[in-house]
């Protein structure tokens, strides 16, 4: 068994081929008379072509085509897998099991239709580049008898509007600054936020969350707001009424008197204190 790097005429750029009794040539256009149901590939010695390639590339050494080892890999595989689709019964499907094995063989051809597209787009870029580098830009400036061809610039704005855009352009940026108003936020107790929104929800009966968060300066009292609408909800003394997911949500109180209310929320503020200063 011989491959292309026996051959005098390709010593100085090797390539390999593919010699087997029924076919000798380019091991990818194997894939190709495979694909067009002009060769079995069933009758592919595939364990053959492997030695032959492993043989190939300890010839030539250090100097092997790394593109051309990945695109052995790929096509190789994609045969394996072909052949093993090849071998499956294709007789009348009978079970779920029978289905799935005529799904993988359909997926098979498909990953060799997307191969040879592949292959197609890159040979086109391959020749988009070739012919780019035979253009060369123009380097001198425009005769003077084409300038009057040249249309009439419409900027769309009136010339005031211009002068805006360009100060605005030519304005100096102001030097970048980073925020520091981050690290001083206060720390919010979401035993003691739950205890306000108790006594709110008691004295108004209902609310929406809009109105409860609408005097948050912070994001940070935001997310402890709804924690603590969270807490009330696991005592069981708010109910949470939606119409649609994403639109307004609307709580209502269900835990009580205003006094019971306001009695919770003043040990819930106790607690938060002694927590916090131990």
């Amino acid at each position: 068994m011989t491959t292309a790097l026996d051959t005098p005429d390709q010593a100085a750029s090797p390539k390999f081929t593919v010699k087997l009794s029924n076919f000798e040539g380019p091991f990818d256009l194997l894939l190709q008379l495979i694909s067009q149901h002009e060769m079995d590939v069933t009758e592919v010695a595939l364990h053959r072509v492997t030695d032959d390639f492993i043989a190939y590339i300890r010839a030539i050494g250090k100097d092997f085509d790394l593109d051309e080892t990945t695109e052995f890999l790929v096509v190789a595989a994609t045969l394996l897998d072909l052949k093993a689709a090849r071998l499956l019964p294709a007789g009348d499907v009978e079970d779920e099991e029978d289905l799935a094995l005529l799904e993988a063989r359909d997926l098979l051809f498909a990953r060799l239709l997307q191969y040879r597209a592949y292959k197609q787009v890159a040979a086109l870029f391959s020749e988009l580049e070739a012919n780019a580098l035979r253009r060369y830009p123009r380097s001198v400036a425009l005769e003077e008898r084409y300038t009057s061809l040249l249309p009439e610039v419409m900027l769309g704005v009136s010339p005031e509007k211009f002068a805006e855009i360009a100060a605005a352009v030519f304005r100096p940026k102001p030097p970048p600054t980073v925020s520091l108003a981050h690290v001083h936020v206060r720390a919010v107790s979401v035993k003691e936020t739950a205890g306000i929104l108790r006594v709110r929800l008691a004295e108004a009966g209902e609310l929406t969350f809009a109105e409860l968060v609408a005097d948050c300066e912070h994001i940070t009292e935001v997310v402890a707001r709804f924690l603590g609408l969270l807490e009330l909800y696991r005592e069981a003394v708010v109910l949470f009424e939606q119409d649609e997911p994403l639109t307004e949500l609307r709580v209502k109180w269900t835990g009580g008197s205003v006094e019971e209310a306001k009695a919770a929320a003043e040990a819930a503020k106790t607690s938060a204190e002694e927590e916090e200063y131990g």
